[in-house]
């Protein structure tokens, strides 16, 4: 059976592909303030998604909406420069389009990132978080209605959403380049609201160790279709009822300004190593 969403991913890979001859097998979303690692990729090949059919249009500032193809330490990546949201108005199946796309294209690691509030009282911004699990807390999922065979399984075993060895590749990447890394549970809620502190006392009690308003989805979707995913969340403000300041999202991305030079150092080391 062929579904629309086959169809669309046919018709944007068209496009990509008179564009780039590249085939990178490592992919990364880049999160809120996060963008700027792809601006110092070798070789790049910048493509606005809004020149792409069928993606969505970004609409947040600190995320430029372009896949750019180019090379880290010598090896071919994509890097999807600003994600789109749940809150932006988009279904999950449109937030996680990219997801697919860069599974069309050959990715087969996929590196998530972004911007998230603190919740566990041993965090402080600035922060890099290694994602070890997650709690859907948007009520909804990116697989519901018809399943295609040939993307993935009508019922995707999540036991290892983040992949093991991927997560030991970036701690040891940490202690030989002295950057401190956090591990945790990653929260994720659709927005656009920052959580209540009533909302972060549930989290908490949940297990979750930071807050987010993407990557669930595209990592329910990277799984689906059989990629191996590392999530990596920065700590650019404490949640609700633990910080003593109101949250807005300049302060998430001035300190994401504040941590790229560790990010990018980090980022890039992992890349180099993954098999």
């Amino acid at each position: 059976m062929t579904t629309q969403l086959t169809e669309r991913l046919q018709e944007s890979l068209e496009v990509v592909r008179k564009r780039t001859k590249s085939k990178p097998r490592v992919g990364i979303i880049l999160g809120s303030g996060l963008g700027p690692f792809a601006d110092g990729l070798e070789d790049r090949v910048a493509i606005p998604t809004a020149e792409i059919p069928h993606y969505p249009r970004s609409t947040v500032e600190g995320h430029a909406g372009r896949f750019v193809f180019g090379k880290v330490a010598g090896k071919e990546i994509l890097a999807l420069q600003g994600r789109v949201h749940a809150y932006e108005g988009y279904a999950l199946q449109k937030v996680t389009y990219g997801v697919h796309l860069m599974a069309e294209l050959g990715i087969e690691t996929l590196i998530v990132t972004n911007a998230a509030g603190g919740i566990n009282p041993n965090f402080v911004p600035g922060d890099l978080m290694v994602i070890v699990d997650h709690i859907n807390l948007m009520f909804d999922n990116p697989l519901f209605g018809p399943n295609e065979e040939r993307l993935g399984p009508r019922f995707p075993d999540m036991s290892e959403p983040y992949n093991r060895e991927l997560i030991a590749l970036a701690e040891q990447v940490g202690l030989e380049f002295g950057i401190k890394l956090q591990k945790g549970v990653l929260g994720a809620l659709k927005g656009p609201t920052y959580e209540t502190a009533a909302e972060i006392r549930m989290m908490r009690w949940f297990g979750a160790d930071a807050g987010t308003m993407s990557t669930v989805p595209e990592v329910i979707t990277a799984v689906y279709r059989g990629l191996k995913v590392l999530g990596i969340s920065c700590i650019t403000n404490l949640a609700t009822g633990l910080s003593a300041t109101k949250l807005s999202h300049e302060e998430v991305t001035e300190v994401a300004e504040l941590v790229k030079e560790r990010f990018s150092k980090l980022i890039t080391e992992i890349i180099r190593r993954v098999p």
